[in-house]
């Protein structure tokens, strides 16, 4: 029971600070926001920051769930020994080792290949924009070494059970950020009156508060890790690159490599059509989907990590019957939590926009990029947090290889469309690009249905047919509760236009949520909706 406790406590733990995670990163991105706009160094800050931050998506983050954390546990379980005492020593030596080695080397090249890499993703015309981007790109480049070596503490710390201190760094992360920005702008600006040599400046404030940052992360988690008794110290290359656990390793990682950067080449992709797109796409793309990011990571992915532990102990006992029904009832939530969302956020959206953003540097010409993008990203939502679902459910039964293919052609139909947008219809905002991740979405969605079909002790027919209608059912709803809110919207916004962005933008959003959330309540009473019995019997518990 003790046991059961602590894995809970550590889970509500971990979940609490991925929350706080998700607003700061909102209000690192409203930092940018006030500071950078949809300025071209906007573009420019955010092209630099994901070129190392794809790196460790890729690498550190994929190396250390799917290859190290296995291989230390195993090695764990040996551990009663002196000798597998000294095995354990040996393979986090060799493991830090080559992490280092390994990443110090990507960032030397990474650092002098900059002015190419920058070429691809911006207007090779604008010279001065190309070379601060290479300025900013080189100043954050060395983030992937640090972060490298936060993954590899975490890891340690997730082996042994310990979550809190890995859960905390991304929330110091993004407050050093925030923080570096608001104090190095200033100081870096100081007696510049020209208002695009301050947007530079505050970028590069912005980019050493990314470096320092990382190194935050990795510092903070090194005394939890010294904690657990585990010492490890850098050891010779020829050690590190024969160790048989640095082997098995590097054995893991190589295939799932491919799947992970079929999803992450979305991101390059996209930003470099959205740079070559015009002034502001980049920037007005990543506004909104922070957006959509912190609407998923509140409920999406906590659903998603929820039900996967439920759904292999049922898999595992081949009760299909309970897994259809758990698949089928998880799929429902989604379903009555997203699509009333991306409605109200339909109607909203530039209200939400302004409230977010919006500030001197952020003009009204920033919130229409932005609610282009924003209108068609919220339109793929629903599927994304279908996607959430549906995956764990394959994993739940030892199958990676559906996922990892549905992910390959959702990023082909990603980059077909976002080519054709960009190249028959260059409109001057995102809106296509936004357009063609929501279409790619909803065709990686219907992949994973089909494949679903594979098990023949599924009932996909019903999970497929459950939440089409009722998916349908709250379409219907949500579009007859947004009338009388469109009418409500239209006659408030008029009362608190100019006072202010926090009354003039937030009190007629509060007003119209608030009426078309008490509709749809009623709506759901009337009918009788099944999934609202079931939250609360299990609210009343």
């Amino acid at each position: 029971m003790s046991k059961s406790k602590s894995l809970l406590s550590a889970g509500l733990s971990l979940s609490f600070f991925t929350l706080c995670s998700r607003i700061l990163g909102l209000v690192r991105e409203m930092t940018k926001a006030a500071f950078l706009g949809t300025s071209k160094y906007a573009d420019a800050f955010g092209i630099a920051f994901m070129i190392p931050n794809l790196l460790r998506r890729l690498f550190a983050e994929n190396s250390i769930s799917v290859a190290f954390i296995p291989t230390f546990k195993g090695y764990l379980e040996d551990s009663d020994s002196d000798e597998g005492k000294k095995t354990i020593r040996e393979f986090l030596s060799a493991t830090i080792t080559l992490i280092a080695f390994l990443t110090t080397c990507v960032v030397l090249i990474g650092i002098l290949a900059t002015p190419l890499i920058v070429k691809i993703f911006l207007d090779n015309s604008d010279t001065a924009l190309l070379h601060e981007t290479t300025i900013l790109t080189r100043i954050m480049f060395p983030y992937l070494v640090v972060i490298s070596i936060a993954a590899f503490f975490q890891g340690v710390l997730n082996g042994v059970k310990i979550f809190s201190p890995s859960g905390f760094t991304p929330v110091l992360f993004n407050s050093i950020v925030i923080a570096a920005t608001y104090i190095l702008t200033p100081i870096l600006t100081n007696n510049i009156e020209d208002s695009e040599l301050k947007a530079q400046m505050a970028a590069r404030a912005m980019s050493i508060g990314v470096i320092s940052g990382g190194c935050v992360q990795a510092l903070f988690q090194l005394p939890f890790v010294l904690k657990t008794g585990w010492r490890f110290h850098f050891t010779t290359l020829k050690n590190a690159f024969n160790n048989p656990g640095t082997r098995k390793v590097m054995k893991l990682i190589v295939p799932t490599i491919i799947g992970m950067a079929c999803y992450q080449l979305n991101d390059v992709v996209s930003t470099a059509l959205a740079g070559k797109a015009g002034t502001g796409i980049v920037s007005s793309l990543q506004y909104s989907l922070r957006l959509q990011e912190l609407i998923l990571g509140i409920f999406a992915v906590s659903i998603g990590t929820v039900i996967l532990p439920d759904l292999s102990g049922l898999a595992k006992k081949q009760l299909w019957e309970d897994f259809n029904k758990m698949l089928v009832q998880a799929a429902k939530i989604m379903a009555l939590i997203s699509i009333p969302i991306t409605f109200l956020s339909l109607l909203c959206g530039e209200e939400i926009i302004s409230l977010v953003y919006k500030s001197k540097k952020f003009s009204d010409e920033s919130v229409r990029l932005t609610l282009d993008a924003f209108r068609m990203h919220i339109a793929g939502l629903f599927f994304i947090a279908l996607n959430r679902i549906i995956s764990p459910a394959f994993y739940a039964q030892g199958n990676t290889k559906s996922p990892t293919v549905a992910g390959i052609i959702g990023f082909a139909v990603n980059i077909s469309l976002a080519f054709a947008v960009i190249i028959l219809h260059n409109d001057g905002t995102g809106a296509g690009i936004a357009l063609a991740l929501s279409l790619a979405s909803f065709t990686n969605t219907v992949a994973l249905f089909v494949f679903l079909k594979k098990n023949q002790s599924l009932d996909v027919k019903s999970v497929t047919l459950g939440t089409i209608f009722y998916a349908a059912k709250l379409v219907v709803l949500s579009l007859i509760a947004c009338v009388p809110a469109f009418f409500v919207r239209k006659a408030v916004l008029p009362i608190f236009e100019g006072h202010g962005r926090l009354i003039g933008f937030g009190v007629p959003l509060a007003v119209t949520a608030i009426c078309y959330g008490a509709i749809g309540i009623v709506l759901l009473v009337i009918t009788k909706d099944e999934i609202v019995k079931v939250i609360v019997r299990k609210v009343r518990r």
